[in-house]
Parts: C-alpha cells; structure tokens; sequence
C-alpha cells in the first residue's frame, strides 16, 4: 500500500515557525488535518501590507556572479 502525502511538511512548520517569531506571536499550532494557526501575541505590532511596488529588486554581487556562472550558452 502506498504512503499518502504528507498534510503538512516540515518545510510547512519551518516557515510558520520563522513568520511567527519575525511578527512576535504567541503560538503556533498544526492539527492534525494540517491546518497551521499561528496566534498573535497581545501585544504584537499590526504589519502595514505594501503594495510591492515602492522598491525595486536588484540581485547581490554574489547572485549575479552565481548566475552569470549558471548561464548556458
């Protein structure tokens, strides 16, 4: 009989776990369906959404030297 797939894995739980100390919340929790709830502390600072647009991306020294290295051709 063959292995269902996992509801949750633990990259899932590593990621949850790293937001939910970034924002100060309380807790974490992952039941058993795999439905990850993470509750905010009291006293926690609302996090101002951004539109995306107010910043322009640019690679790092070594990402662009990673990836001149990677091109083909």
């Amino acid at each position: 009989m063959p292995r269902r797939p996992a509801k949750v894995t633990q990259a899932d739980i590593a990621r949850a776990i790293r937001a939910a100390k970034e924002t100060g919340a309380g807790e974490v929790t992952i039941d058993g369906e795999g439905v990850i709830r993470i509750a905010l502390a009291p006293g926690a600072a609302p996090i101002k959404p951004t539109s995306g647009h107010d910043k322009e991306w640019t690679p790092s020294e070594a990402l662009q030297r990673f990836l001149k290295r990677t091109e083909s051709g």
